[in-house]
C-alpha cells in the first residue's frame, strides 16, 4: 500500500510542473486523494460491504470533487490532474499510466446491465471534458482530445476528437505531449471540401449554361466559360 502511494506521488512529480514537493503533492493534489480513498472505498466493495464503499466514495467526492465508483478497476499510475468533475462508472476498467484532466466522464449510454462503461488501456490520455460513454475499448497509447465524445472503440495509438470523436491522427508510434489547443479539426476539414466542391459544381453549370446558349451572347462577344477547380 505504502509503496503504491509513493509510486503516485512520483508519478505526479514527473507529470506535473507545478508540482514543488512530494509533501505539497500528498496535502494538496485531489487527484491523488481521490485515487487513495478509490483504494480503500474498492477493497470494501470487493467484500461486499456496498454501502459502507458508496460511504467513503461520497466522502471522497465531497472532499475532492470526484466521482469514483467503488467497482471501478483502476491500475497503477493514473494521474488526475486538477480533476473536478471526474466521473468514473462502476464497471469502467483503467489500465496503467493513464492520465485525465478535469471534467472527463467514463460514463454508460442507458440503464442496461452488465459490462456498461468503457475499458481504458495502458498510457491513454483523455483531455479535458472529454466524455468516453459505453461499453468499449480504448487502445494503448490512444489520445482523446479536450471535449470530445468517445461512442466508439478507438485502436492503439489513434488520436481522436471530435462530437462524435473520429480518428484523426494513427501513425503507429506514441506522441509523449499532446498539445490541447492544436488539434486536427476534421469539420473545419470537410467544409473547406463541400466548399471547393460547391465551386467546382458551380463552374460546370456555368460552362453547361454557356453550351446551351451557343457560347456567344448578343452582338456576337464570347461568354465566360469558368474553368473546373
Amino acid at each position: 500500500m505504502l509503496e503504491r502511494m509513493r509510486e503516485d506521488v512520483d508519478i505526479v512529480m514527473q507529470m506535473d510542473p507545478a508540482a514543488r514537493s512530494r509533501l505539497e503533492v500528498c496535502l494538496t493534489y485531489a487527484g491523488v486523494h481521490a485515487v487513495w480513498m478509490h483504494r480503500i472505498a474498492h477493497a470494501l466493495h470487493a467484500r461486499r460491504q456496498f454501502t459502507l464503499a458508496r460511504l467513503v466514495s461520497q466522502v471522497a467526492r465531497f472532499m475532492t470533487g470526484i466521482e469514483i465508483h467503488p467497482g471501478a478497476v483502476i491500475g497503477k499510475g493514473l494521474f488526475i490532474d486538477h480533476g473536478h468533475g471526474v466521473v468514473i462508472g462502476e464497471t469502467a476498467v483503467i489500465g496503467d499510466h493513464v492520465v485525465m484532466y478535469q471534467g472527463v466522464t467514463l460514463g454508460g449510454t442507458g440503464k442496461e446491465k452488465g459490462k456498461r462503461h468503457p475499458t481504458i488501456g495502458n498510457h491513454v490520455l483523455i483531455a479535458t471534458g472529454a466524455k468516453v460513454l459505453g461499453s468499449l475499448t480504448v487502445g494503448d497509447y490512444a489520445k482523446i482530445g479536450a471535449g470530445s465524445v468517445v461512442l466508439k472503440s478507438v485502436p492503439p495509438n489513434a488520436t481522436v476528437v471530435g462530437i462524435p470523436a473520429r480518428v484523426v491522427v494513427l501513425d503507429g508510434r506514441r506522441v509523449d505531449e499532446l498539445d490541447q489547443t492544436d488539434l486536427p479539426d476534421p469539420i473545419a476539414e470537410q467544409l473547406v471540401m463541400m466548399q471547393d466542391r460547391l465551386q467546382e459544381l458551380e463552374c460546370r453549370l456555368a460552362e453547361l449554361q454557356a453550351r446551351a446558349d451557343g457560347g456567344v451572347k448578343e452582338g456576337g462577344e464570347k461568354k465566360h466559360v469558368c474553368t473546373p477547380l
